[in-house]
């Protein structure tokens, strides 16, 4: 009888062991299965966050890039030869066009190696750079023949940032020796940090004058125009090429000038030269008397 009891009290023990057991393995799996669902969730907010801020660098890096081309700067210049039926007639349909589309000129030279004969000649302009395409295009459909045309462009966006930077840094400076020349109470002090102080502003100002000097040269474009004047109308004859009988009065009229002027001119040379006329006329005489003489002594002896 108390070994039944025994073994029952046994059995039950093994029973309830067991029923432990599953039953951590299940609550113990269960843990498991939620760590690692909360595992994968975090990852996987991770990886969202990481990616979006890839995307934010890169929209970040194409922000920068579309300001960086907004604010390239870039010194454009031209060249164009071209040929015209009426040399002033272009010159002021093409200033015409330039005060339109808010530009100026530079310097305009023009030349001809004769007076009537065909004219040639240059003119340089500054033009903005937002009509610098549109004005070579009216130059160009306004001639006759476009002999030669080039363009070309400088890019000055590194050397325009890095004077930015500078000129920053400069201001930078510029304020802290301000502020230390307010607080110097040494007059040893206040020459060096006044001293430092001028320095930094002269470089300032040099600084501003490169940053002018590309601002304009950006904003507005140089294009220089060569203008040779070629007109192959045939004209008729004028009227004075026509009429014989002024062309016959005008020749004998210079020819009688011609002549009176020929014997004016030996007028004055034999009245201004009668001195010397009459003197040679005495050697002369004394010279014939003289042969003269030994001629006629010669047969007698």
């Amino acid at each position: 009888m108390k070994r039944m009891i025994i073994f029952t009290l046994l059995l039950l023990t093994t029973l309830l062991v067991a029923c432990g057991n599953e039953y951590s393995n299940e609550d113990s799996g269960d843990f498991v299965a939620h760590n690692s669902a909360d595992f994968s969730v975090n990852n996987k907010s991770q990886a969202e966050s990481a990616m979006d801020g890839n995307n934010s660098e890169v929209d970040q890096e194409s922000e920068i890039n579309i300001e960086d081309q907004q604010v390239r700067k870039v010194i454009y210049t031209a060249d164009i030869h071209i040929e015209v039926k009426d040399y002033q007639k272009s010159i002021n349909e093409i200033q015409a066009k330039l005060n339109e589309l808010k530009g100026y000129v530079v310097e305009s030279s023009m030349y001809s190696e004769q007076e009537g004969q065909l004219k040639n000649g240059q003119m340089t302009v500054r033009i903005p750079q937002e009509n610098f395409e549109k004005f070579i295009e009216i130059v160009e459909e306004g001639s006759s023949r476009v002999i030669e045309s080039s363009t070309s462009g400088q890019d000055v966006t590194e050397a325009y940032i890095d004077l930015e930077s500078r000129l920053k840094s400069k201001r930078i400076v510029e304020e802290r020796l301000t502020s230390f020349l307010e607080e110097a109470d040494k007059t040893e002090d206040l020459l060096k940090i006044s001293n430092d102080l001028a320095k930094v502003q002269e470089e300032i100002e040099e600084i501003t004058g490169k940053m002018n000097y590309l601002d304009n040269k950006t904003d507005l474009a140089t294009v220089t125009i060569y203008l040779s004047e070629k007109n192959v109308n045939l004209t008729s004859p004028g009227k004075d090429e026509l009429n014989t009988w002024e062309r016959t009065k005008q020749q004998f009229m210079k020819s009688t000038n011609f002549i009176i002027t020929a014997f004016s001119n030996l007028f004055i040379f034999l009245i201004g030269n009668i001195p010397v006329i009459i003197l040679l006329g005495i050697v002369v005489s004394i010279i014939i008397f003289t042969v003269k003489k030994l001629t006629t002594k010669k047969p007698k002896e």
